[in-house]
Order: structure tokens, then sequence, then C-alpha cells
């Protein structure tokens, strides 16, 4: 007999099962249940979720599910509300007060009565408590607790986007005292039982906007033995700041750096993880200043492996702070005016690179993923807005650092591991089955012969990446290897790190800015003092973190019974909290990106298709590095149909097709600044993106749009009917290119027929002719 209560996707509630998670709201109005068992999301229609709002936790019952499998539910119970301020711009509609939530996901505004609105007025942003939830008639109802201030003051975007992700943004007042009273500079007794470095000439080497130095680098040649048994490498120094020293387990600044587990990052401000007494100033490795740190001692041969390492707490001094930049001219040219500046060190730089040259052999030997993608950096102005939008270029400084830092890592994993600690690992997971096959339809689609095994190892998807570096359409092929692979987690189980071919990975080099670094920190320190580290109780008292889309519910804190769940429970904490930053950054820069384009409506320009989806392609413009959307709708009076495995989008009936990497010319047409979203319309495919007889929008080199920028005039009715004709002709030839490719006898039949009757009507015409004489 048939089990009528089963799914038919099989990993999720029965039907008429009941299901307990949290409503993740949607801008159109419905909303999806996210199940705490980690089971497949439940749709609820605009209908259920009139009651709710986005956040809310929720009991539910699924009724039906649709043709693809997929539940849907009816909502039976709130089991709990969201309490935190909404955030949203007041606004005055006939009369009646409201805020328009800046979360599209509410769904719904907010009524203020008239004494609710402070000393708000219309048009600010302002942040909401509410009063009154909604229910099935009623809209919610609340009042204004903060006034943030005019949607166009400078740096309105960031206070949006703290309140907005619930970022922290403020320090507790006994953390603020705590920190005032940390001494100005070190003292005698900070340096007990240090290493004294003083006279090393550690360097910093950061980018140009740096304000906290984490780590200072030095090398040196080494040589050990004689004959043939001589050994000969590099002894490699990485000095970090001794973060632990100062923030000590169960006092205020601890409490508030577990809070915020990072520093957020945004384009000219940055939301620090600790004070900035300590962030700044104590435990940056400034130069020429006195500085504690934990100190990762290592020898790593000329074939680039490391063969031995020790870790110490020391005193150093920083002899120099450099830039990437700088650095990279000083290689380039040891000569030059900057190497004269700096010719002290210029020998300790030139021993960095040789080290990096090893360690980067040793890289490629074990199969390391190194994709160069294309990174940008948004420059502002002295009103925050953006100026320009450019390319982040990595020299042999960025990855002299990178390398180093790699190196340190792995080290303080090993050192942990062979402990047999528990710790915070840093797990990166390569493909799952279905991103797996996903991946190896699109690469078949490409005509790319290289496939992957049903367990890909690093290597593979580094020689994938080598073997296609070359094409024109590399950018988006290494894109999708990226999404193929899963999310880089913290958690206290090691699983190794897939990108990197590292059996165990850690981080420990930046506890300035992120929590996960001040851990590893503290069970470092307690190994060598032949100790244990144990967590302290209060790192349980957090909610519990938010499910991962394709993963089970992260673990509950009130239930961690033994060490390895606590450390299961901070893992999932700091990982949360990471991507609740990207996503806090990611808004900013979206808005950003918004106003900017909002000053260039109707001008075109050229850009790459850089993903395809069931609802139209995402267009990156070339000269500004701006990603906007080209709706479905804009494609043309005709059905496109997805192509998952090829992502692409392809015309039944011209047969026309766009993929990732097609070169098109678009206009910006919308800017939707709440939304943060920027529509383009598609004007023509570049001369050198349109394919053959299929029409194909293959990938294809750089082109430039012909004057990028120019403003199209506003055209007439006859003009406008001239183009509509002028787009049915260039359809009809399309079709008939289609048919010569498909049915070359049907097309060469079809030409008969019109030569013959084009013939009969010049025959008709001449007999005519004659008669009128």
């Amino acid at each position: 007999m048939k089990n009528t209560n089963s799914s038919p996707s099989g990993d999720s509630a029965g039907l008429l099962g009941e299901v307990e998670g949290t409503l993740q709201g949607h801008r159109d109005g419905h909303g999806f249940l996210i199940p705490d068992d980690g089971s497949s999301d439940i749709y609820l229609s605009a209908q259920e979720t009139h009651a709710v709002m986005h956040g809310d936790r929720l009991r539910v019952r699924v009724v039906r599910f649709d043709k693809r499998g997929r539940p849907e539910g009816k909502v039976l119970e709130i089991l709990e509300r969201k309490k935190r301020p909404l955030i949203g711009r007041l606004l005055l509609e006939s009369g009646v007060w409201l805020v328009a939530p800046e979360d599209r996901r509410m769904g719904q505004d907010i009524l203020i009565p008239k004494n609710g609105i402070a000393n708000a007025t219309a048009g600010q942003v302002v942040a909401v408590e509410l009063t009154e939830p909604p229910s099935l008639y009623s809209q919610p109802v609340g009042r204004v607790v903060e006034v943030l201030g005019e949607i166009d003051d400078p740096g309105m975007e960031i206070e949006i986007a703290v309140r907005k992700y619930d970022v922290p943004h403020r320090f507790s007042p006994e953390t603020l005292a705590q920190s005032a009273k940390l001494p100005e500079k070190l003292r005698a007794v900070d340096l007990k039982q240090r290493v004294d470095l003083r006279d090393v000439p550690l360097v910093t080497i950061d980018g140009e906007d740096a304000r906290d130095f984490d780590d200072a680098v030095y090398c040196e040649p080494f040589k050990q033995g004689r004959g043939k048994k001589a050994v000969e490498g590099w002894r490699l120094l990485v000095a970090i700041a001794d973060v632990s020293h100062y923030v000590k387990p169960g006092e205020p600044l601890d409490a508030d750096a577990y809070e915020r587990a990072t520093s957020v990052y945004f384009p000219r401000r940055v939301i620090p993880m600790l004070p900035e007494k300590l962030s700044n100033g104590l435990c940056s490795l400034n130069p020429y200043e006195d500085r504690l740190s934990m100190v990762c001692d290592m020898l790593v041969s000329s074939d680039g492996a490391v063969t031995a390492y020790q870790f110490y707490p020391a005193v150093i001094s920083s002899h120099a702070r450099f830039t990437y930049n700088e650095v990279a001219a000083i290689l380039g040219n040891t000569h030059g005016p900057e190497a004269a500046k700096r010719r002290e060190l210029v020998p300790h730089l030139l021993h960095l690179h040789e080290v990096y040259r090893a360690l980067l052999g040793e890289r490629q030997r074990r199969g390391a993923i190194d994709f160069e993608t294309t990174e940008t950096q948004i420059v502002c102005d002295d009103n925050g807005r953006i100026e320009k939008i450019v390319p982040r270029t990595r020299n042999d400084a960025h990855r002299l650092i990178e390398e180093a830092m790699l190196a340190a890592n792995t080290c303080s994993a090993d050192f942990i591991q062979g402990s047999k600690h528990p710790s915070l690992y840093r797990v990166h997971e390569g493909p799952t089955p279905e991103k797996r096959q996903t991946l190896q339809a699109y690469l078949r689609s490409l005509g790319i012969g290289m496939g992957l095994s049903d367990d890909p190892t690093p290597r593979e998807f580094q020689q994938l990446a080598e073997a296609t570096k070359d094409r024109p359409d590399a950018q988006q092929i290494h894109t999708m290897l990226l999404r193929s692979m899963q999310q880089a987690i913290y958690t206290g189980t090691n699983s190794g790190h897939f990108g990197l071919a590292y059996p165990a990975y850690t981080h420990f080099t930046s506890p300035i800015r992120r929590y996960p670094d001040l851990l590893v920190h503290r069970v470092i320190k307690a190994l060598l003092a032949h100790k244990r580290y144990t967590l302290d109780a209060a790192k349980m008292q957090v909610l519990q973190a938010p499910k991962r889309p394709g993963r089970a519910m992260p673990p509950n804190p009130a239930e961690a019974r033994n060490e390895q769940e606590r450390w299961e429970v901070v893992g999932a904490h700091c990982s949360a909290n990471e991507r609740r930053a990207d996503e806090a950054s990611r808004d900013v820069e979206a808005w950003l990106k918004c106003r900017y384009m909002r000053d260039r409506l109707g001008e075109e320009f050229a850009g790459t298709v850089s993903a395809v989806t069931s609802f139209g392609l995402f267009v990156q413009l070339d000269a500004l590095y701006v990603e906007g959307l080209v709706h479905i709708t804009e494609l043309g009076g005709e059905y496109f149909k997805f192509d998952d495995a090829r992502q692409e989008l392809r015309g039944e009936r011209t047969g026309i097709r766009y993929a990732t990497g097609a070169r098109v010319q678009v206009q910006v047409s919308r800017v939707d600044l709440d939304g943060r979203r920027i529509d383009f319309r598609l004007v023509r495919e570049t001369e050198d993106g349109r394919g053959g007889g299929r029409g194909a929008a293959k990938p294809a080199g750089k082109v430039e749009a012909k004057n990028p920028g120019k403003k199209r005039a506003p055209k007439s009715a006859v003009e406008a009917l001239e183009d509509v004709r002028q787009a049915d002709r260039e359809v009809q030839r399309s079709r008939k290119e289609v048919v010569a490719a498909l049915h070359p006898v049907k097309a060469a039949q079809q030409a008969a027929k019109r030569a013959a009757a084009k013939a009969a009507k010049k025959t008709v015409g001449k007999a005519t002719a004659r008669k009128r004489r």
C-alpha cells in the first residue's frame, strides 16, 4: 500500500506533518519556512504570511506538494516574534504615518500613531519598535525609537546596514571602561617569559589604507650540516599581534569581541571587533614601537616544505611599514628610487621573495586551487559616494604575505592536532554530488573534455583552471568552479581545507579582527604552558546560529553538554557572524552602486553576461564593474527556456542563446535604490558576440562600448515604429538562418519557390507594361 504521508522529496515532513522553523519573507509577499531540522524549505502563500513577519518562529503544517514535489504549508502557531527594531523610512500618506521597512522581506508597512513619531519628519530614516504585531485583518503598529537622519546623509547606508543585519556597533560601557584602563605602552611585567626579537628587522606589509597591522614577517637564508647531508633553505618568522595578552576570558572586552566575532569592513569605515585603543594601538604592530606578539618560527626547505616550526611569545619592534605596491616596486627594481629609500631592508625583502617562490612551488605540487579572479575596489569621495570602481590587482607582494600566512596557519593546525586539543578549524569542503554533476554538465556544454572524478580532488580543479585560463570565457568558467564548492566554515571537527589542499587548517594570523584566531592563540598558549584551555561557559549563552541552505540546523547552545559540542557551538556562532558581516558589506556596496548608477540612467555600456537564471541575465559592465539584470521580458517577444546544465537561455522560435560570457550592449533603464537593484535593457549584442546560424551569443574578447556613457535622445512615434519593424525583420532573418542551418534541403526548396515566384511576378509586370503601351 502506498504511504500517502511521505514527501516526494524524501527529506521534508510528510503530508499533514507539522514542522517548526523560522520564516524567511519575500519582497513579493509570500515566504518560506526554514525548518529547524534542516529539511526542505516549506512555501507559505501571501495569505498565510499576512499575520507574521520575516524572522518569526512558526509551527507549520504541510498541506500539499506542488508538481515538482516542493511542500506548501499552513501556519498553525506563532512560536516567537522577532524582537528587534526595524529600520525604514517614515512616510506621510493621506494623513497616515507609516514606515516602509528597509528590509523588503518584512512584506508590510508599519503604521505609526501621531504620538509615536517622536521628533522625526517625513522622509527620514528611523528605527521602529513594534507595539502591535500584524494580524489577519490589520497591519503592524509601532513607534519610532531612534531617528537616524536623512537618506542622503553621508554614511547613512552604513547606519542602515548595521541595524538591518543586527551588527553590534556600540561597545558596552563596561568594555569601554576596561579599555580606558589599559596602559598606553608596554610595561616591564608584560615582557616576562618572552623572547626579545626587537633587534630582528621584522616588517609589516599591508594595503595603503590599512590602519591595524596584525602581522610582521622576516626571512633569512638557512643552512645546516655539511656535504651531502647539508640542508639549505630559509628561516621564516611570522609574528602575530598577541591580543590574548589583553583580552581575557570572562571579561567585558572578551564578551563584546565574541558577540561581534569579526570586524566588519565598509567603504571608508570599519566596525572593529576590538576598541580602537587595542585594534589601532596596543595590539597593532606599528613601526618602531615595542609590541607583544606570538611568533611562528619556521624552517622552510629549498623545495618549499616546512621541515620544522615552533611557537613562542615574544616582544618585537617593526622596522618598517611597507605597502604592497612599494614592495612590488622594490622587487621589480632593486636599484630604483623605492629601493634606495629602504636600502638596508632590501636584502630581507629579497629573502622573503625567495621563500615565497619556494612555498608557491610546493603549493602547485600539492595541487591547491589558485583562481585568478578580478576583485574590485570602491573609491569614494569626501561625501562617501562612489567616485570610481577600479580593479584590485594582486602582485607578488600580496602573494608573498599570503603564502607566509598560510604556512603559519598550517603549522598552528598541525601543532594543535598533534597535541589532541580541541580547537576551531577552518574547514572547506569540496563540491556536493549535486553541484559536481551540474558543473560537469556545464563543462560538457562548453566542449571542455576534462571531467571530474566521482570524488574530485583540488588538483583536478586546478588542472581545469590552468587548462581554461587562456579562453575568452575563463572568468566565467572559474566563477562556476568556485560556485561548485561549499562555503568555508569554522568548526571543532577537522575535515581539511579542500581549496588549499591542506589536511588541517586553522586561522591564527588575524586575532585583531577575527575571534577564531584569538581562540587559537589561547589554545597554543595553553599547550606551551602544558595546560588545557577550556571554553568560557558564557559563550554558550548566545542565540542559535541560523540554518544554512542545504545544511542541517547548527547545534543548539543550550544543549551543548561536552567540550566538543561547545566548540561546535562557538564555530557555528563565528561562521554565522562572518556571513552576517559579508551580507552587511555587500548591502552597503549595492546601495552605493545603485546611487552611482542613478546618475547614468539612459546611458549605454558594453558588458559581459556574468550569470544566467530562469528570469534573465546578470550583466557586468566593462567600464564600471557594476552588475545589473536584463529581465527575460527584455530579451524579445518569444519564449526563452532556461537550460540549467548549459547555464543559458534559449529562444524557442529563433534558437538564439544567451550564456555566461556572452558579450552584450545594454542601456541602464531603471535603478531601484531601496531594492538595491539595477535593471538594464538589451540594446544589441556586440558584433563579436553574435553566433553563427543559431544566433548564439558566444563568449568573446573584450570590446569597448561605442560612445560609452552617451545618452540616447527620446524617439518619435515614427522612429519607434520603424525600430519595431526593423526588429521584426531581424527576427525573420534570424529565423531563416536557423532553418538554413538545421534543414538545408528544406531551405533550398523554399529558396527555389521564392525565386520562381519572383520570376513569375516579373513576367506579369512586363506583360502589363506592354498592354499599357
